[in-house]
């Protein structure tokens, strides 16, 4: 059994110092300044051979005036909500605070376990917040050590407990209502997989690519290009945080969503500037998550806001996705703003082709992310897209495309001797990547290596799909004699 643990308390408490530890990664952000965190960030958490799913929430603030403070008050509280086990975490070092204790209310209130947590318990000085802690009214508090990893045992009996009771209540559910786990009457089965249940030709045919496989789906963009609100609209929840503030999303928030039956794990990021424009340790902090996630991601959704589309840092983003090897798909947001569509459309079509020929072809979207318009045009690109990234062509069918290439355009005389090609074959996919063997591969022109690259995209279906060709010389026999 799965059970949900939510860590909440106060800004500056050390809660994203414990969810990366039960985690065991540094995924969320974490620093000195209070109010890091402002979205509630799942993952999948560990104590010992225990696995359960863990939420890190924004540090509560009681406000409700429609601010930005407010906004996250309402994530933190739809954590508790959600969670079976709750984490109230207090600084040790520092005390009871007034907030602390009407944030008490507040879990009283929802009638959820609260196991009270007393952190930066490592030194003499929280030994006074500890014994103050009793008046919050949740009993004995756990002494813990996020940053050291002191107290994790408490914890292990805290979530163990909890997933035992969870199974306990599913036997008596089932035993009330007869059911049997469908899983548990299913004969086993084996298949053997032929080429004709395999999408692709014949040869060229591959388990590579699985169409029933999650996919990771990151969505970059300049800050306020309404990548927050597209999540939202597209898992139907207000799941992260949205507002006019530009720069309200810092940690890159990972959503599980189904879209036909697929589950597409959307990442939501921090908004990227020019670096000369970005001075402060935190959005340095979110802009280095956020570039993390371009590596992490399968397909990168580069939002523009179609108001001001292309500007410079947005040709940045695109050529570091190509560069990072990454199915792209160009999405313009906010198209509901614009009047004359189909002018602009056929606009922003022929700039995407001059300012980004290293991905012809690339797809573009138009979209709103406020009123949810195209976002079924979004996914049928991210699989499209998709499908040509993990696009494997065989070494007989590359072969005869390179002779007909070099019979169309031979390779160029330099110093008077004859490039000569004799050899392609695709060394992997995601992206596909292709070898040609060449009688003196340094000597092959950039010019040459692109007609070769656009010629692989329009003959094997690959537009927008970033390729990777290396040319490299065959073994000479006589190198070695004298």
């Amino acid at each position: 059994m799965t059970v949900t643990l939510a860590i909440v308390g106060r800004p500056n408490v050390g809660k994203s110092t414990l969810f990366n530890r039960l985690v065991g990664r540094k995924i969320a952000l974490v620093d000195d300044t209070p109010g890091v965190t402002r979205d509630r960030r799942e993952a999948e958490g560990h104590i010992a051979d225990l696995t359960f799913r863990v939420l890190d929430t924004a540090g509560y603030e009681d406000v409700r005036d429609g601010s930005l403070e407010d906004r996250m008050r309402q994530q933190t509280e739809l954590a508790i909500q959600e969670a079976d086990i709750i984490l109230f975490m207090i600084d040790a070092r520092a005390g009871v605070t007034p907030l602390d204790q009407r944030f008490a209310q507040v879990l009283r209130k929802a009638g959820k376990g609260v196991h009270l947590v007393g952190n930066k318990a490592e030194s003499k000085a929280a030994e006074a917040g500890l014994v103050e802690a009793f008046k919050l009214g949740f009993g004995e508090p756990i002494a813990l050590s996020a940053e050291h990893g002191l107290g994790l045992s408490e914890l292990y009996s805290i979530v163990s407990a909890a997933i035992d009771r969870a199974a306990e209540k599913k036997a008596e559910d089932e035993a009330r209502s007869g059911a049997v786990d469908d899983l548990d009457i299913l004969p086993e089965v084996d298949v053997d997989i032929t080429p004709d249940m395999l999408e692709g030709e014949g040869e060229d045919a591959t388990l590579r690519w699985n169409p029933r496989r999650y996919l990771n789906v990151a969505i970059v963009g300049r800050p306020n290009a309404g990548k927050s609100t597209l999540v939202n609209r597209m898992v139907g929840e207000d799941r992260v945080l949205v507002g006019p503030e530009a720069g309200i999303t810092r940690d890159s928030i990972l959503v599980p969503w189904e879209w036909e039956g697929r589950t597409i794990n959307l990442v939501d990021t921090a908004g990227i500037r020019r670096r000369s424009r970005v001075q402060e340790k935190l959005e340095k902090l979110a802009v280095g998550d956020s570039l993390r996630s371009i590596q992490y991601a399968e397909v990168v959704v580069l939002l523009l806001d179609a108001t001001i589309p292309f500007e410079k840092q947005d040709l940045a983003l695109a050529d570091l996705v190509e560069r990072e090897g990454r199915a792209m798909v160009i999405a313009l947001n906010k198209w509901d703003l614009i009047e004359d569509k189909n002018k602009a459309l056929a606009e922003l079509r022929e700039a995407c082709e001059r300012l980004l020929p290293q991905i012809r072809g690339v797809p573009l979207v138009t979209l709103s992310g406020l009123t949810g318009r195209n976002i079924d045009k979004l996914m049928d690109a991210i699989f499209a897209i998709e499908r040509s990234w993990n696009a494997h062509v065989s070494t007989s069918r590359l072969n005869r495309w390179l002779a007909g290439m070099l019979e169309g355009h031979p390779p160029p005389a330099i110093s008077g001797r004859r490039l000569k090609m004799r050899y392609m074959t695709q060394a992997k996919t995601r992206p596909p990547s292709f070898i040609v063997f060449a009688s003196r591969p340094d000597a092959v022109p950039a010019s040459y290596q692109r007609y070769l690259v656009n010629g692989l995209r329009e003959a094997f279906d690959m537009p927008g799909t970033p390729i990777r060709l290396w040319i490299r010389g065959g073994k000479n026999p006589y190198a070695n004699k004298k």
